[in-house]
C-alpha cells in the first residue's frame, strides 16, 4: 500500500541505491494505484502508437520518421542514405522505442504492395509480397518520395505546432499540413488497448474529387460521395465485391468491411483445355503462405475442383491454377475456390482515429474528409499570416532603405562622421530598430541607381500581396477557393491516367453462379470410413471385410463401420439431435488414427456420434431420445451444408439423442415399430401412430418409470421383428404380435435370449 513519491529532478540525481526519504514515501489503496498507471498506459497506447491522426494519417513514429529524414536532408532529388542512419536519428532525436520497430514502420512506407503511395523511395531489398522480410537496415538506403513532400510542404512557415521532444532538447511537428488526404489514400492498422483501427487504401485522384464536392456542398451526404470515391483502391490491385448498400452504410457508420477477390482469367490451352491465371491477389495476402494453402488442399481432396498449382510469378504475379476436368466452367470452378482459400478475403473498416483535438473517435467517410479540411483550412490561414508577418518585416525593412536613398549624402556623412550612427540615424529620420540596422549593414554595391529601382519595385509587389493575403484572410469564401485550388493542383499528381493515380481495385458485383456437382470430379473409388468410439474419423481404400483387423488408439474401440464410395456423403447422427453431413471425399486417409470429428463439424465436447449412414435422399428415418420422445423425419430433410449440421430432434434436458434407423421400406400400415427401454420392457405398435415431422421433441413411445429409452427400430409385418446377437447373428422373434400395443404403454419383459445390452443391432 505504500508507494514511494514521484522523484523529482532533485531526486533523480541520486543514486539508485539511496533509500527513499520517509517524507518521500506515503500511502495509496493499491487498487487506486494500479487503476491510475493501467489508464496511463491504455492512453499513451491509443495516442502515441496505435492511432492514426485524421487530419494527416499518420502514427508518431512515420511523422518522425519523416520529419527526421526532411531535417537531413533527404529530399526525392538527392541522394540516398543508410537506413541505419536514418533510424539512429529517429531514435536519437525523436522516438524513444527500439529500433527494429521503427525500422519495420520505415520499410512499410517504401513497400508499393502495402501501401497505396510509399513515403519512402527505398534502393535495397525492403521485402516482396511473398512474405521475405526486409534485410536489415544496414544494407538498405533510403530517401523521401515526391508525396512524402507533399505531406511536409510549409511545415518551415508555422502551419502546424511544435512540441519539446521525449528529451526536452529539441522540437518536433504535432501534426504534418498534409496537401493531400493521407488517412485515406494510405490507410491504416492499429491495435490498442480496448480499441482497433483498420483503414483501407484509396485512390487520391477520388478523394480529391469528393473533397471538391464538399467544398462546395458542405452538406453533402455519403451516399454523394461514394460517386467519387468508388470505394477501396488496394495496391495490389483485385476486386471488390462487396454490394453498394453495405458500401454506403460502411462508410457512413465508419465500421463495415470489404469482400476482395484475386483477379483472374481462363487461358485457352487447346483441345478443351484451359488454365487460370491468377495476376492480382486480395490486399495483404502473403503469395508463399497462398500457395501452401492451395496445395495442401488439393492434398486433402478438400478442392476436388483443382488439380495442380504453380507459381510462374517475375516481377508480375502469375498464379496458375489447373482444373482436374475441362468440361467446369471457369466460373465456377473460382467460386469454389474463392470460398475456400484467401484468394477472396475481407478487409475489415474501422475508422477509428485521433481527431483534432487528440481524442479517439469513429468517423463517417464526410466526417474523415470534413476533418482534414479543416486541418488545411487552418494551415492556409497560419500559413497566410506566417507570410503576412515576413512581408510586414521586409517592408519595414525596404522602408528604410528608401529613406537612405532619398538622403544618400546624409547617410554617409552621419555614418562617417557620428560616433553612434544608429542612434543618430534612428533620430534624424525616425527610423526603427530594425531599419537602422539594416542601414548600417548595408553594402556599398548596393547604392546603385540600379538597386534602388529593384528595390522600389519589390516594395510595390509586396504591398500588392500583402492586400491580397489580408483579403484572404477575411472571407471565408477565399480561402476554400485557395484550398480547391490547391487540391486541384495537388490532383494533377495523382491523375488517374498516370502510374502512381490510375485504380487499380475494380468495383464490381459478384457473380451469380449454380454450385457446381463437385462429384463429377471425384474419382470414384471403394472406402471403409472407420469411427472409432470416441469420434475419431478416417478412410481406409476398399471395403475392409476384417474389422478386427483395424487398429485405434489406446484406450479406444471401434463405434462404426461403414462401406462407401468416394462420392458419397456420411451422415452422423449425434446425442446433441443434430445431424452433420460430411463429404467422403475430404475425409481424412487411413494413415494413423484419423483425425477427430469435432475439427470438421461444430460437435461439442459432451456429444458423441450415435449414427453413421450414407445419404441415399428418399429414405424415412426413425428419431428418437432416451427421453422416449420420437418421430419420423425424410432423409433429405437431414441434410446439412454447413459445420453447426441440422438440428432434427430436439432433446429434452438430462436427456439425448438415443435413437436414427432408417426403415426398411415404406411407412405404411404393414410398417411397425418396436422399442425397448432401460428396464428391458418391449412394446411393439403400428407406425401410423408416429407423426412425420422435419424438427421438434416428438411424441411419447413408450412409458418408464425408472430410466429411459433403450432402442428403437421400424420393421415390415412380413419379415418379422430381429435383433443381432453378441456372435454378429441375426435372430428373430416368432412371436413378437404378444408385444403389441398402443403407443405410449409400458410393454412387457423382453422375450428369452434378447442381448443384455438391449440393442437391437444391425
Amino acid at each position: 500500500m505504500a508507494r514511494i513519491k514521484k522523484p523529482t529532478k532533485k531526486t533523480t540525481k541520486a543514486r539508485k541505491d539511496e533509500a527513499p526519504k520517509p517524507e518521500d514515501i506515503f500511502l495509496e489503496p493499491f487498487d487506486e494505484a494500479l487503476s491510475q498507471r493501467y489508464l496511463a498506459y491504455a492512453l499513451s497506447t491509443i495516442t502515441a502508437r496505435a492511432l492514426p491522426d485524421v487530419r494527416d494519417g499518420l502514427k508518431p513514429v512515420h511523422r518522425r520518421i519523416l520529419f527526421a529524414m526532411r531535417q537531413m536532408r533527404l529530399k526525392p532529388e538527392g541522394g540516398f542514405k543508410k537506413s541505419a542512419k536514418v533510424v539512429g536519428e529517429v531514435m536519437g532525436n525523436f522516438h524513444p522505442h527500439g529500433d527494429q520497430a521503427i525500422y519495420d514502420a520505415m520499410v512499410r512506407l517504401v513497400q508499393d504492395f502495402s501501401v497505396r503511395v510509399p513515403l519512402v523511395d527505398g534502393q535495397g531489398n525492403f521485402g516482396n509480397i511473398d512474405g521475405d522480410n526486409a534485410a536489415a537496415m544496414r544494407y538498405t538506403e533510403s530517401r523521401l518520395t515526391d508525396a512524402a513532400q507533399l505531406l511536409l510542404d510549409g511545415i518551415d512557415d508555422d502551419t502546424v505546432d511544435f512540441r519539446e521532444t521525449y528529451d526536452g532538447e529539441g522540437k518536433e511537428p504535432v501534426v504534418l499540413p498534409a496537401a493531400f488526404p493521407n488517412l485515406l489514400a494510405n490507410g491504416a492498422s492499429g491495435i490498442a488497448v480496448g480499441m482497433a483501427t483498420s483503414i483501407p487504401p484509396h485512390n487520391v485522384a477520388e478523394l480529391i474529387d469528393a473533397s471538391l464536392h464538399l467544398i462546395k456542398t458542405p452538406k453533402a451526404r455519403t451516399e454523394t460521395l461514394l460517386k467519387y470515391v468508388k470505394g477501396p483502391d488496394f495496391p495490389t490491385g483485385g476486386v471488390c465485391v462487396e454490394d453498394a448498400a453495405s458500401m454506403e452504410e460502411a462508410y457512413a457508420t465508419g465500421r463495415g468491411g470489404f469482400r476482395v477477390r484475386a483477379r483472374w482469367e481462363a487461358e485457352d490451352l487447346g483441345r478443351g483445355k484451359y488454365q487460370i491465371v491468377i495476376t492480382e491477389i486480395p490486399y495483404q495476402v502473403q503469395k508463399s503462405r497462398l500457395i501452401e494453402k492451395i496445395a495442401e488442399l488439393i492434398q486433402t481432396k478438400k478442392l476436388p475442383a483443382v488439380s495442380d498449382v504453380r507459381d510462374e510469378s517475375a516481377e508480375d504475379i502469375r498464379l496458375i491454377l489447373e482444373p482436374r476436368s475441362g468440361n467446369i466452367d471457369p466460373a465456377a470452378m473460382m467460386e469454389t475456390v474463392f470460398k475456400l482459400t484467401d484468394l477472396e478475403s475481407r478487409f475489415p473498416l474501422n475508422l477509428n482515429v485521433l481527431d483534432a483535438s487528440g481524442a479517439p473517435r469513429v468517423m463517417g467517410l464526410r466526417e474523415v474528409l470534413q476533418s482534414y479540411l479543416d486541418h488545411r483550412k487552418e494551415v492556409l490561414v497560419r500559413r497566410t499570416k506566417f507570410r503576412l508577418e515576413k512581408i510586414a518585416r521586409r517592408l519595414e525593412i525596404l522602408d528604410g532603405f528608401l529613406i537612405a536613398y532619398l538622403n544618400i549624402d546624409e547617410v554617409i556623412r552621419i555614418i562617417r562622421f557620428e560616433d553612434d550612427p544608429k542612434a543618430k540615424l534612428m533620430k534624424k529620420f525616425k527610423l526603427s530598430d530594425v531599419q537602422a540596422e539594416a542601414i548600417l549593414n548595408m553594402r556599398l554595391r548596393s547604392l546603385r541607381k540600379l538597386e534602388e529601382i529593384e528595390i522600389k519595385t519589390e516594395h510595390t509587389e509586396l504591398k500588392a500581396e500583402q492586400r491580397k493575403l489580408r483579403a484572404l484572410l477575411k472571407s471565408d469564401d477565399a480561402q476554400w477557393k485557395a484550398i480547391a485550388n490547391q487540391l486541384r493542383d495537388v490532383r494533377k499528381i495523382f491523375d488517374p491516367k498516370s502510374d502512381l493515380g490510375k485504380r487499380r481495385t475494380d468495383i464490381a458485383d459478384a457473380p451469380e453462379i449454380e454450385d457446381i456437382d463437385l462429384d463429377v470430379l471425384v474419382e470414384k473409388e471403394p472406402v471403409t470410413i472407420v469411427i472409432s468410439e470416441k469420434g475419431w474419423v478416417r478412410t481406409m481404400k476398399g471395403h475392409v471385410e476384417d474389422a478386427k483387423s483395424i487398429k485405434y488408439k489406446d484406450g479406444d474401440r471401434e463405434g462404426s463401420l461403414v462401406y462407401a464410395q468416394t462420392t458419397d456423403k456420411l451422415m452422423l447422427f449425434a446425442t446433441n439431435g443434430k445431424v452433420y453431413s460430411l463429404d467422403v471425399a475430404q475425409l481424412p486417409g487411413g494413415r494413423g488414427h484419423g483425425e477427430p470429428i469435432r475439427l470438421m463439424v461444430d460437435m461439442g465436447n459432451d456429444d458423441a456420434v450415435v449414427a453413421a449412414f450414407l445419404y441415399e435422399g428418399e429414405r424415412k428415418f426413425l428419431v428418437a431420445s432416451s427421453a422416449g420422445h420420437g418421430f419420423i423425419v425424410n432423409e433429405s430433410d437431414c441434410l446439412s451444408n454447413t459445420r453447426k449440421g441440422k438440428q432434427i430432434l430436439n432433446v429434452p434436458a438430462g436427456a439425448e439423442g438415443a435413437v436414427c434407423r432408417p426403415a426398411p421400406g415404406k411407412i405404411d400400415k404393414d410398417a411397425m415399430i418396436a422399442v425397448v427401454g432401460d428396464n428391458k420392457k418391449f412394446l411393439c405398435f403400428s407406425a401410423a401412430e408416429l407423426p412425420e415431422m422435419t424438427r421438434g421433441k416428438g411424441v411419447v413411445l413408450q412409458k418408464y418409470h425408472k430410466g429411459g429409452l433403450s432402442d428403437a427400430k421400424v420393421f415390415i409385418k412380413k419379415e418379422g421383428l430381429t435383433w443381432t446377437d453378441r456372435a454378429g447373428r441375426v435372430q428373430t422373434i416368432d412371436d413378437w404380435k404378444q408385444f403389441v400395443g398402443k403407443r405410449a404403454q409400458a410393454g412387457r419383459l423382453a422375450p428369452k435370449g434378447f442381448p443384455t445390452s438391449k440393442k437391437f443391432g444391425v
